[in-house]
């Protein structure tokens, strides 16, 4: 559809950091890319043609932070003649796109949850998004709705149900400075795999250590100063200390 004015909308919860939420492409390059980018969200206009439009021909603006949160967040872009606004959750960034933004030589195919053709357009992380949507309108169409009913404007790549499930998730809540959980090792083990996820709002704390067999030593980690730190020990070699996270 063509119109003069643009109005996409939606809301989206995910676990992931990545992975794109909308693109909507030409013929000449020019493109249109919403996409999280570890729990931010990238809103990239390329005009394409840097010769036609050399001083503004792409376009990178960057909202929101740790959206991966499983929590729903709303995103909304208007577009109108060369004036773009760009919200999540009511954040908005207003900015002015010179040159023929308002003309841009798109197909008017819009896709939500990924690319129709991998690799068509430089995005940045190319990874198509896994999580749930609600609320998808363009230009008040319920695209939503128009899928479930399986109309011939719509069309559904791979796995997709018309649901929201959430992940299982059993969290543990330490108490005090003295509660812990302990698992014992088993006798000879030289390797330890461990995931988790934390909140605080302690900026100290111990994380984890553990005691591998006598001849690999063991390690701690713990916060420090609100960063994540990792202090590995071997048996007659000097403490190595790692630091990430802020």
């Amino acid at each position: 559809m063509s119109a003069l004015k643009d109005v996409i909308s939606l809301k989206f919860k995910t676990m992931q950091s990545d992975g794109i939420l909308l693109h909507r492409e030409g013929q000449n390059g020019d493109h249109i890319t919403l996409e999280l980018i570890k729990g931010k969200l990238f809103l990239l206009i390329n005009l394409g043609d840097t010769k036609t439009h050399p001083s503004n021909a792409q376009i990178n603006i960057t909202l929101g932070s740790l959206l991966d949160d499983q929590h729903w967040h709303s995103v909304l872009i208007e577009h109108f003649n060369n004036q773009v606004n760009f919200t999540v959750d009511k954040h908005t960034h207003h900015f002015h796109a010179k040159g023929e933004f308002s003309y841009l030589d798109l197909d008017y195919e819009l896709s939500f949850g990924g690319i129709p053709v991998p690799g068509k357009s430089g995005t940045l992380s190319r990874r198509n998004f896994h999580g749930c949507f609600e609320n998808i309108y363009y230009n008040g169409v319920n695209i939503i709705d128009l899928a479930k009913r399986h109309k011939s404007q719509i069309y559904i790549v791979g796995n997709m149900s018309f649901s929201c499930l959430e992940p299982r998730v059993v969290p543990v809540t330490f108490l005090s400075s003295s509660s812990y959980l302990a698992l014992p090792g088993t006798l000879g083990e030289d390797e330890v795999l461990i995931t988790f996820q934390f909140r605080t709002w302690n900026k100290e704390g111990l994380l984890l250590s553990s005691k591998l067999h006598q001849a690999s030593g063991g390690f701690f980690l713990y916060l420090n100063d609100g960063k994540v730190k990792i202090s590995l020990h071997k048996p007659g070699k000097a403490l190595n200390d790692i630091t990430a996270g802020n």
